[in-house]
C-alpha cells in the first residue's frame, strides 16, 4: 500500500510539472487515483502554479531554489514554534550547542506570536550579562524585523563570529516601549554543571542546560560534594534552565531516583509510547533535596522537576516553569540540512502533559530584591571589653559577603526550606542535633 501511494503521488507531481500557466490539459485519471489516495491534488497544483508565476512574472528575478525552502520554512512555521527547517550551516550549530560551545549571545528562543521569545539566557553569557530575562520579546535583531522570519532564521542572525557586535530591540514585560541593546559576541562555552556547598552540609548543584555529558558531570560533582564532608542536603537549581538533550535530563533524574517511572513520551500514533525507568542508586540516600525552578525553566528542566515532584523525592520551589511539553527530533535530509519536527509530546509519572501550563512549584517564592535591616537593639557583643566567642573571627569573614537573602532571595528561602526539611526529619528519626 505504502508502495501504491508514492507511485500515485509521484505521477501527481509529474503531472503538475508540466501544467500550462493557464491550467490546461489534465490527466484526470491520475487525478482520480491520487485523490482516492489522500493525495491533495488541488493544493499541489496550486503550488506549482503559484511557483511558477513568482518565477515568471515577480520584478525580479528571484532563486528557484531559495523559493522552495521559503515555501518549507513556512509550512513547518504553521504546525508549532519548535518545528524548523534546517540549512547545513544551521543543522551544524545544532549539533555544536548539544555538546557545549558554539558563537553567538548565549540566548535560548523560541516564537510567540510571530516575535522571538528569551526562553532563558545563558549563565555567563553576553546576554546574562546585558541584563536579557526569561520573557522579554526581541522585536529586531539589528535593522531585521523578528516578526514572522522564522525561529532558524533570528537564531541565525544572533550567531556570528566573537567580537563582532549585534543590535537587539527588547521588549520586557511591564515596560512601555522596547529598548536597544548592545551585545558583543562571544564564544559560548556552556558548563551546563557547577556545584558548591551553601553552607556546611548543605550541597548546591546548578544545571544550566541540558548536555549529552551533563548527566556524567552532575554525578562527579555530587560524588565530590559528598567526599568534602557530610551532606544533610541538596538544592537543585534549574532557573532559566531552557532544556536540552532529554537524555541529559532522564540522567540526571535517575541520579536521585531507586526506581519507577521518569518520563515518557507518546507520539500521534497509540503504539509509540516510550517510557524512561529510574535505575536502582539515589546518590544522595534519600537526603532532603530541594529543586528550584522559574518560568525560564523548560523543556528537559520540566521533565527532572516534575519526575521529582510526582515521585515525591523533592520539593519544588520557585515560580510556575515555561511549559514546553514537546519533544523535537532532528531527521538529516538531502543536501546536509535537516528537519526539526516536533513528533511526540512528553508526560511526568502521574500522566501529567505540563504543554502550555508548565510545572507548578509546591511552594511558590517569586523573584523578589530584599534589603536587609538591621535590628537596633544592643547585643552582648556591642558591650565594651564583652569576651570573645572562640568562632568570632571566622564569623567577621563571613560578614564581608553580602548575606545570601540579599543576592539570590528565591535560593537563600530554598535554602531555608532545605533546613526546615532535615530538622523534620532528624527529629523524627529522634536525633535533634543540628550542625551549627
Amino acid at each position: 500500500m505504502l508502495k501504491t501511494s508514492r507511485l500515485v503521488l509521484r505521477c501527481a507531481l509529474a503531472t503538475l510539472v508540466f501544467i500550462a500557466p493557464t491550467g490546461q490539459a489534465r490527466d484526470a485519471q491520475t487525478d482520480q487515483l491520487a485523490e482516492q489516495d489522500g493525495v491533495p491534488v488541488t493544493e499541489l497544483r496550486a503550488f506549482a502554479e503559484v511557483l511558477e508565476r513568482v518565477r515568471g512574472a515577480y520584478v525580479q528575478e528571484v532563486d528557484e531554489k531559495e523559493l522552495i525552502q521559503a515555501a518549507i520554512r513556512g509550512m513547518l512555521m504553521e504546525l508549532d514554534p519548535h518545528s524548523a527547517y534546517l540549512t547545513p550551516d544551521q543543522f551544524e550549530d545544532l549539533q555544536s550547542s548539544t555538546t557545549g560551545e558554539f558563537g553567538g549571545l548565549g540566548l535560548e528562543v523560541t516564537m510567540e506570536e510571530g516575535f522571538v521569545k528569551v526562553v532563558a539566557p545563558i549563565d555567563d553569557s553576553p546576554a546574562s550579562r546585558a541584563g536579557l530575562r526569561a520573557g522579554d520579546l526581541i522585536l529586531k535583531i539589528d535593522d531585521t524585523f523578528t516578526k514572522g522570519i522564522g525561529l532558524a532564521d533570528a537564531v541565525e542572525l544572533m550567531r556570528g563570529e566573537a567580537g563582532t557586535e549585534v543590535t537587539l530591540s527588547v521588549l520586557s514585560e511591564g515596560d512601555e516601549k522596547p529598548r536597544t541593546v548592545t551585545l558583543k559576541r562571544d564564544r559560548i562555552q556552556v558548563e551546563s554543571v557547577k556545584s558548591e556547598q551553601l553552607e556546611p552540609g548543605y550541597g548546591y548543584l546548578r544545571i544550566s542546560q541540558f548536555q549529552s555529558r551533563t548527566g556524567q558531570d552532575a554525578q562527579r560533582a555530587l560524588e565530590k560534594m559528598a567526599s568534602d564532608g557530610q551532606l544533610r542536603g541538596l538544592i537543585l537549581d534549574l532557573r532559566n534552565n531552557p532544556g536540552g538533550v532529554l537524555g541529559g535530563a532522564v540522567e540526571v533524574a535517575d541520579l536521585f531516583l531507586n526506581s519507577g517511572l521518569i518520563v515518557y513520551t507518546q507520539g500521534r500514533d497509540p503504539q509509540s509510547r516510550n517510557d524512561y525507568n529510574a535505575t536502582p542508586g539515589d546518590l544522595l540516600g534519600g537526603l532532603p533535596l530541594v529543586v528550584l525552578v522559574n518560568g525560564g525553566s523548560a523543556s528537559a528542566s520540566e521533565i527532572v522537576a516534575g519526575a521529582l515532584q510526582d515521585q515525591g523525592r523533592a520539593v519544588v520551589v520557585g515560580t510556575r516553569t515555561f511549559g514546553k511539553g514537546s519533544v523535537q527530533t532532528v531527521l538529516p535530509i538531502s543536501g546536509d540540512a535537516a528537519l526539526k519536527l516536533t513528533t511526540a509530546r512528553y508526560y511526568t509519572p502521574d500522566g501529567r502533559s505540563i504543554q502550555a501550563d508548565g510545572i507548578h512549584p509546591d511552594i511558590p517564592v517569586e523573584v523578589a530584591s530584599v534589603e536587609l535591616l538591621q535590628e537596633n537593639r544592643p547585643r552582648e557583643s556591642d558591650l565594651p571589653h564583652h569576651l570573645l566567642n572562640q568562632r568570632d573571627e571566622e564569623a567577621r569573614a563571613g560578614d564581608r559577603e553580602a548575606p545570601l537573602a540579599s543576592r539570590d532571595y528565591p535560593l537563600s528561602q530554598a535554602l531555608s526550606i532545605l533546613k526546615g526539611i532535615n530538622l523534620a526529619e532528624r527529629r523524627r528519626a529522634g536525633d535533634d542535633t543540628e550542625q551549627r
